[in-house]
């Protein structure tokens, strides 16, 4: 099997003197779509916050190519293509959707491309084309959601890792969000989602882990979630 786009060993991380994650392993490979499920407060967006470098781990390693980026600053990650769009708006909200758009092409390499890049973002979501000149405290929920992750998609990452993407949304952006995201993988993007829906993530996944109290409790194929009910009533009360 190919080196994987990122390993995750042993990882170990929380906040101060509360621990979250507890030897944490996980591999993604290249054009992957892979979920991470579990209850709320276990640990799924401290992961994702780790990978990012928005929080140092305690212990284990990431690796990608067979570099440490446990090591990096966050733009130094996001520089090595590794680009996580965070739970929730957290949009420029006095900005326009372009400005926040270009705002993820924030790093030289992208920035040389951003043209392009938003050709690409506006080709996959023609809705944010049309708002481009709108203020993004002026979008609806849906919206505000594709604006992040097209700030996302334009700093040309290589492995693009979603938090909640469905979180509040209702359930016709829910299909569109995952739309998107069959999309983004036919075109051969390596995502990793975090999720609340395990079985909407499990429908589309290669790989589903779940995360409870810190710890992979189960992983396997998202096809082998769905058939494991007794896994979703223990764990998620699905």
């Amino acid at each position: 099997m190919a080196e994987p786009l990122l390993d995750v060993q042993g990882l170990a991380a929380g906040y101060a003197r509360l621990p979250v994650l507890h030897g944490v392993d996980l591999a993604v490979q290249a054009g992957e779509v892979v979920g991470i499920v579990g209850p709320n407060g276990h640990g799924k967006t401290t992961l994702l916050r780790a990978i990012s470098g928005l929080l140092r781990p305690s212990g284990g390693h990431i690796t990608s190519g067979g570099e440490r980026l446990d090591r990096l600053r966050p733009d130094q990650i996001v520089a090595r293509g590794i680009v996580h769009v965070p739970q929730g708006d957290l949009l420029f909200p006095e900005m326009s959707v372009l400005e926040n758009l270009l705002m993820g092409a924030y790093l030289p390499a992208a920035a040389r491309r951003s043209a392009e890049r938003l050709e690409f973002v506006f080709g996959l979501l023609p809705k944010l084309a049309q708002r481009r000149h709108q203020m993004a405290s002026t979008l609806s929920g849906g919206e505000r959601r594709m604006v992040g992750i097209g700030r996302g998609l334009m700093a040309e990452g290589r492995l693009l890792m979603l938090d909640e993407p469905s979180l509040g949304l209702a359930p016709i952006v829910i299909d569109q969000i995952y739309e998107l995201i069959v999309d983004l993988k036919q075109r051969g993007m390596t995502i990793l989602v975090v999720e609340e829906n395990a079985a909407r993530i499990a429908e589309h996944a290669n790989q589903v882990h779940l995360l409870d109290n810190g710890r992979i409790a189960w992983h396997g194929r998202g096809a082998e979630l769905l058939a494991r009910p007794e896994i979703l009533e223990t764990y998620l009360g699905a």
